[in-house]
C-alpha cells in the first residue's frame, strides 16, 4: 500500500513525498489563480505567490525540523523527508507578504482568497505523507481502521492511527465550511480568520493521537502553535466585527477586495 518511491529515472528515485508536495503546490496555484481572476487580479500574481511561498516554505520547514532535532541531529534529518509544517507556514507567509507588497496586492483580499486553496493543498500534502509512510502516523490503536505501515519509509507492524488521513479528511471538511462562509460577501479577513481557527483546532485535536513529545504543560509543540493560530484567528474575528458592526448580507460581486464567491471554487474543487 505504501510507496515511498514511486519510480526511478536514470537511477534517480522519484519519491511519493516530493510528488505530493508538488501536486499540492500545483493545486494551490490553480485554485488561487481562479480566485484571483474572480477578484479582478492577475493570475500570474497568484502563481508567483504560490511559487515563492512554496520554495521558502520548504526551506523554513526543513530549518525548523533541523532545529527541533538539533540535540540528536544525524544525516537522516538532512534527507528528502522531515519537514515541520509550522516552520514552512511561517516562512511561506513571510515570503508571500513580500510578494504582496512588491506587486501591490490587497492583503486582506489575498488572504481570504488563499484560505481554501491553502487548506486543500495541505490535505494533498498529508496524503503524500501517509502513502510515503514517513512516520507521521499516530499512536498504536485497536480500532478497526488502524493500519500497519510495514512497507513505509518509517515502517511499523503495529496497527496505528492513520493521522495523515484524518488531517486530509479534516482539510476537505474545513474547505467546505470556508466555502459556505464565502457564499455571501463577508468583511475582509473573515474567511482567513476562519481558516486559522479551524485548521488550528483540527491540528490541536489530531495531536492527541500522534507520537510527539510534550513541550509545555503537557502539550506538544504543534499544539502550542495550534493554540496560537486559534487565538490569532479569534482576535482577527473580533477586530473585523468591531470595524464592521453590521453583518454584510448581500449578493457577492466580483471586485478587488471582496471575499470569495461561490463560483470561485465550485468548478475546481475536487469532489
Amino acid at each position: 500500500m505504501m510507496r515511498p518511491i514511486l519510480f526511478s529515472v536514470l537511477g534517480l528515485d522519484i519519491q511519493t513525498y516530493g510528488v505530493s508536495k508538488a501536486l499540492a503546490a500545483l493545486l494551490g496555484a490553480f485554485l488561487l489563480g481562479r480566485a484571483f481572476e474572480r477578484l479582478g487580479l492577475k493570475k500570474d500574481d497568484a502563481h508567483a505567490l504560490v511559487l515563492w511561498a512554496t520554495v521558502w516554505g520548504f526551506v523554513g520547514a526543513k530549518i525548523y525540523h533541523l532545529l527541533e532535532n538539533l540535540p540528536n541531529l544525524t544525516w537522516h534529518h538532512l534527507g528528502g523527508t522531515g519537514f515541520t509544517w509550522y516552520g514552512g507556514l511561517l516562512a511561506g507567509v513571510a515570503s508571500a507578504l513580500i510578494v504582496i507588497r512588491r506587486r501591490r496586492l490587497p492583503v486582506a483580499a489575498v488572504a481570504d482568497a488563499a484560505a481554501i486553496p491553502l487548506t486543500l493543498a495541505y490535505g494533498v500534502g498529508r496524503l503524500g505523507c501517509w502513502f510515503s509512510g514517513d512516520g507521521t502516523y499516530g499512536r498504536p490503536t485497536t480500532l478497526p481502521w488502524g493500519m500497519t505501515v510495514s512497507d513505509g519509509a518509517v515502517p511499523t507492524d503495529v496497527p496505528v492511527h492513520p493521522t495523515p488521513l484524518y488531517e486530509a479528511l479534516a482539510a476537505v471538511l474545513i474547505a467546505a465550511v470556508l466555502w459556505r462562509l464565502a457564499r455571501r460577501q463577508r468583511p475582509p479577513l473573515t474567511i482567513f480568520a476562519g481558516y486559522m481557527i479551524l485548521s488550528g483546532g483540527a491540528r490541536f485535536a489530531v495531536e492527541f493521537l500522534r507520537i510527539n513529545d510534550p513541550a509545555l504543560l503537557g502539550l506538544t509543540q504543534p499544539q502550542l502553535w495550534s493554540i496560537a493560530s486559534v487565538l490569532a484567528g479569534a482576535v482577527l474575528i473580533a477586530i473585523v466585527r468591531r470595524r464592521n458592526p453590521q453583518d454584510i448580507d448581500a449578493s457577492p460581486v466580483a471586485a478587488p477586495g471582496r471575499s470569495l464567491a461561490p463560483g470561485d471554487l465550485s468548478s475546481s474543487t475536487p469532489s
